[in-house]
């Protein structure tokens, strides 16, 4: 195997970086925790969960309906990690935030309150082929019950969107577009400002499924000029159940609510019910009020961090996993787009992705094996499955030596 050079960022100390996060401390099967799951979900630091748990010690309460001293303060703790949200993604209100369980609540709202009301038969409807199941379904079940029709960006070998063919598709039918930002099962990165900018040459509102993306690059909605993203907590440091829909104001305040009960109505009586103002409107219930205060506090840990220089850190540690993974004999890359974030899909000659899953376990090593929720991008490649390896600002090029001699003790074990 030919000798890959290292490359590390001298702007960066990730053994600092890697004391906030206690989870990686631990021992897994007697090895040291290598951690390269974060596709699924990213790990937490103690930031967090110092806010989380005095949220539970000293701030535990419901929100919006209480005058007393406990609701006032859980009230200001979670209303003040909506306005950390509007900073952070460059909303123009802090209104246009919403707060979902993650992107699957965030895109099926969405579907939902816009698609149901403004989509009809024969309307198009566009998503890609690499789409996130949460991207596909939501918009399947409308098509069936509208009559609508549900069109598909191409991708190529590479794993790229054939952007041609996507501009060819729009047309006075188009109604809708929602697009991955970031492929979790490819890494890539899509043209999303392009595949925007195109869509509204047409009047049509774009969604983006940035659950890949938020996690590693700076996301503008004012830039992107995006009507509709979403992403998850749970991917970008924060808790699970914890997530925003963004979306335009003007949008928003057309659509249907999503749910309906407590804390989203204005007035009800048996004869008729109002609607609360946005961003009430679509958040019926009592919501993950511990965990989006927490996602609050994730926000706070990457303001508190040089993001450019974690950003270039995760690039040269892209770069240098996938040249010590492409020199392995017997180990196929899945997704080799030319702009990539820290996702590597690859699979081993005859040997099941989740046969490598779980010899990696017995090494200390988490990655993900299956289909990564993207079935049809499984299809396209004609493989039942992948090994995802999936990177964020934590890991080592020594968690990556780890992984590649790991990769070979597989290779050896069925050779």
């Amino acid at each position: 195997m030919k000798a890959v050079k290292k490359m590390k960022s001298n702007d960066w100390d990730v053994e600092k970086i890697r004391a906030d996060f206690p989870v990686l401390s631990q021992t897994v099967n007697g090895k040291p925790l290598v951690y390269l799951d974060n596709g699924a979900s990213s790990q937490v630091p103690n930031l967090v969960i110092e806010r989380g748990s005095k949220y539970l010690q000293e701030e535990h309460s419901n929100i919006h309906r209480g005058v007393h001293y406990l609701s006032q303060k859980a009230t200001n703790a979670y209303e003040g990690a909506r306005e950390k949200v509007k900073r952070f993604i460059n909303a123009r209100d802090v209104k246009e935030c919403i707060f979902v369980r993650g992107c699957t609540e965030g895109i099926n709202l969405v579907a939902h309150g816009y698609g149901r009301k403004f989509i009809g038969a024969g309307d198009e409807i566009i998503i890609s082929a690499m789409e996130h199941h949460a991207n596909i379904v939501p918009w399947q079940m409308l098509c069936e019950e509208k009559g609508a029709i549900l069109r598909v960006i191409p991708m190529n070998e590479r794993g790229e969107l054939i952007i041609d063919e996507y501009e060819a598709m729009l047309n006075e039918r188009t109604k809708f577009v929602s697009i991955i930002h970031v492929s979790n099962a490819l890494g890539t990165i899509n043209p999303v400002k392009e595949i925007i900018q195109a869509a509204h040459k047409f009047g049509v509102p774009v969604l983006l499924d940035s659950a890949q993306a938020v996690p590693h690059m700076a996301v503008d909605v004012q830039d992107l000029d995006c009507d509709f993203m979403t992403f998850s907590g749970h991917k970008m440091f924060a808790p699970t159940g914890s997530g925003i829909l963004y979306g335009k104001k003007e949008l928003l305040e057309k659509m249907n609510p999503f749910q309906g009960g407590g804390d989203m109505i204005r007035t009800v009586t048996f004869e008729k019910t109002t609607y609360a103002g946005l961003p009430n409107k679509f958040e019926a219930g009592t919501p993950a009020i511990a965990s989006n205060i927490g996602l609050g506090a994730a926000i706070d840990y990457l303001n508190s961090i040089d993001r450019d220089a974690a950003f270039q850190y995760e690039e040269e540690l892209l770069k240098y996993a996938t040249e010590r993974l492409s020199a392995i004999e017997g180990v196929k890359l899945i997704g080799t787009a030319r702009e990539k974030a820290s996702v590597i899909s690859f699979t081993i000659e005859n040997v099941h992705p989740h046969d490598i899953g779980t010899i990696l376990d017995q090494s200390g090593i988490a990655v993900r094996a299956g289909h990564h929720c993207a079935q049809p991008v499984m299809q396209f490649f004609q493989v039942p499955a992948t090994a995802r390896v999936s990177f964020a600002f934590y890991n080592t090029f020594e968690e990556v030596d780890v992984l590649v001699d790991s990769i070979q003790k597989v290779i050896d074990v069925f050779a």
